[in-house]
């Protein structure tokens, strides 16, 4: 049986939805449940690169090294493969379904949305923020890793 199998997204992949799939990573390996995980943009210019060293920093001060991860653009077939594609702010949710394929089945939703509390708040962008911003975007998908993980268990 296919493990749940969850895609983050956000605008370049370098930002907010790496530090999402390393709290779902976390969250999930934390409670010992299997799943998938990955993220991705809804732009494509930074395709290749890793992600912002501000999130590398932010996620190495919880332990956890992202730096092998590199950016990719949202695809055709996730929407297909992913049980669930969960956007980071609600531009990139409008992206997201503007795009979707007919035959899509993944559950697009706001990742918000599975924070008690916070449905219809997006995570906000700390690419021209500081150090202070990354640490809130952390705590952000902290909280909706954990909600999502709480779900499944």
């Amino acid at each position: 049986m296919k493990p749940p199998s969850f895609l983050f997204v956000c605008l370049g992949n370098i930002c907010r939805s790496p530090l999402a799939e390393a709290a779902m990573r976390e969250a999930a390996a934390r409670a010992g449940i299997e799943v998938e995980v990955d993220s991705a943009g809804t732009g494509d210019w930074h395709v290749g690169f890793p992600p912002d060293p501000r999130s590398q920093a932010v996620a190495a001060r919880h332990g956890i090294d992202i730096s092998e991860y590199r950016a990719r653009h949202v695809r055709g077939q996730d929407f297909r493969h992913y049980d669930q594609i969960l956007a980071l702010d609600p531009q990139n949710l409008r992206d997201l379904r503007a795009i979707a394929p007919s035959d899509g089945t993944a559950e697009l939703t706001l990742l918000m949305d599975h924070v008690p509390g916070r449905a219809g708040y997006g995570v906000r962008d700390p690419y021209y923020g500081d150090e202070s911003d990354f640490d809130a975007v952390w705590g952000d998908v902290v909280l909706a890793a954990e909600a999502l993980v709480k779900r499944l268990g």
